[in-house]
């Protein structure tokens, strides 16, 4: 899979493959031992997978058009703007809603931490990196399993799974 991606141009490609290319540069930022690198695509790809759930919601299953949706999209900005302006009203009502708002410590977490290092040019450490890895990985697999039924960025890494490389 890593061989089409690096094919095809980014900009070109739907949003589980970008989803894919950040997390695989996740990968090799964090073997390269780069903590606040590897921190803004960890958060890059969260955001991504939002964008993931919000489009398939919103042109998918409400037939909105796609141009007011990437406005909506870009409105909100940022990974706690998504979630708190577009993905809790969208499922508002629902059980998915419930399963969200679980959610919200860890994209808290990950904005903070990303928007230290993007704004405020802070240096992170291993231990920061290995808890905002792990939290966008649930978030990314819980976001993306709804629509994807068999997608886990652990079972697509395999072995190489950050998750798994930390124990």
């Amino acid at each position: 899979m890593k061989k089409s991606l690096k094919k095809e141009n980014y900009l070109e490609r739907n949003d589980i493959a970008k989803i894919i290319s950040n997390w695989n540069k996740v990968q090799g930022l964090y073997s390269r031992k780069e903590w606040s690198s590897v921190i803004i695509r960890a958060a890059t790809a969260v955001e991504l997978s939002a964008n993931f759930v919000i489009r398939k919601e919103l042109e998918g299953e409400r037939n909105l058009d796609s141009d007011f949706v990437n406005h909506l999209l870009r409105w909100a900005n940022g990974i706690q703007g998504k979630f708190d302006k577009l993905l809790l009203p969208i499922f508002k009502g629902t059980d998915y809603y419930n399963e969200l708002k679980k959610l919200l410590k860890q994209v808290q977490d990950i904005n903070k931490e990303r928007n230290s290092v993007v704004h405020n040019g802070q240096f992170k450490r291993k231990s920061t990196a290995d808890k905002i890895v792990l939290e966008s990985e649930i978030i990314i697999n819980t976001l993306v399993s709804r629509y994807e039924d068999y997608f886990d960025l652990s079972e697509i890494y395999g072995k190489e799974s950050l998750k798994d490389s930390k124990k």
